[in-house]
């Protein structure tokens, strides 16, 4: 609808300065008002690109004009986003890195390159990169990204108070908290872990990932029933199935294969992971 809605402005416009035309505009004005809609047309249109539109027809898209207009960043910038939209952040790293060069690149473009890297585990290249913006750029994304770099090199008071101060910056924390979380996870702080990830469901009742690591997190202090959080059947018999890997993991095999069956009996359809793994438990015995 945007972009039926752009065309239909770019002909009106250009059917009324026809009519103007011979009230006494002169050509090149007329053409100068026509390029100033077409850049309107294009704005639209390379917002579709970035938000609505497949990721791969956007690539091509951005690809194309950028390639037509080396000099636009804005052009580069869209193609370094299509990229990571595409799910392929080497590319993306690269184009970011060819944003970095261009006259008007910014801390913005820099916290960008930065993701891309770590998209493409080049955390060495992405801290470098990080180094680099000013304290003063203070941004959601680019604590966020400071904390999972400090996560990868266990430098946990660092790690925490970039999320903390993450957390702070946002009003949809859910994903961070998510993090946050599994980060005291694998530092074997479960019950911080735990906390962590309630305060995430708090903000998005539907992440199924922060409702399996709670469970993780409650069972490794061997907690194994189903935490108090909204999910649906087919959810609550995967949270089930995942306690029931956990206690087998610590040794609680009863209780491992009680809770497999209760994984079965609790999913609306054939689980066939948590029928497999019950009967390898019953050969096994």
């Amino acid at each position: 609808m945007r972009k039926v809605g752009s065309v239909i402005l770019t002909v009106g416009c250009a059917i009324f300065l026809a009519g103007c035309n011979d009230g006494g505009l002169t050509d090149e004005e007329v053409e100068r008002a026509l390029k100033d809609v077409n850049v309107i047309d294009e704005s639209n249109l390379n917002d579709i690109m970035l938000t609505v539109a497949d990721p791969s027809e956007a690539v091509i898209y951005f690809q194309k004009t950028s390639a037509q207009n080396p000099d636009r960043i804005d052009l580069r910038r869209g193609l370094a986003i299509s990229l990571v939209r595409a799910k392929k952040p080497r590319l993306a790293a690269q184009a970011w890195q060819e944003v970095m060069a261009m006259p008007g690149a910014n801390n913005d473009d820099r916290v960008e390159y930065a993701d891309a890297l770590i998209r493409s585990n080049q955390w060495a290249e992405a801290e470098a990169e990080l180094d680099k913006i000013p304290p003063t750029h203070e941004t959601f994304k680019r604590y966020r990204l400071e904390a999972m770099v400090a996560d990868s090199n266990k430098e946990w008071k660092k790690a925490d108070s970039f999320y903390e101060i993450a957390v702070g910056l946002t009003t949809t924390p859910s994903g961070t908290l998510n993090n946050w979380g599994y980060s005291h996870l694998t530092r074997g702080n479960y019950a911080e872990a735990e906390k962590l990830f309630n305060e995430a469901l708090t903000y998005d009742s539907s992440l199924f990932t922060a409702k399996n690591n709670l469970v993780l997190a409650r069972a490794a202090q061997r907690k194994y029933d189903m935490p108090v959080v909204p999910m649906t059947q087919i959810e609550r018999a995967e949270l089930i199935y995942t306690a029931a890997l956990s206690a087998i993991k610590q040794g609680d095999i009863s209780i491992g294969k009680s809770l497999l069956q209760d994984a079965i009996d609790t999913h609306p359809q054939h689980f066939d992971a948590a029928v497999r793994s019950l009967e390898a438990l019953d050969n096994r015995a």
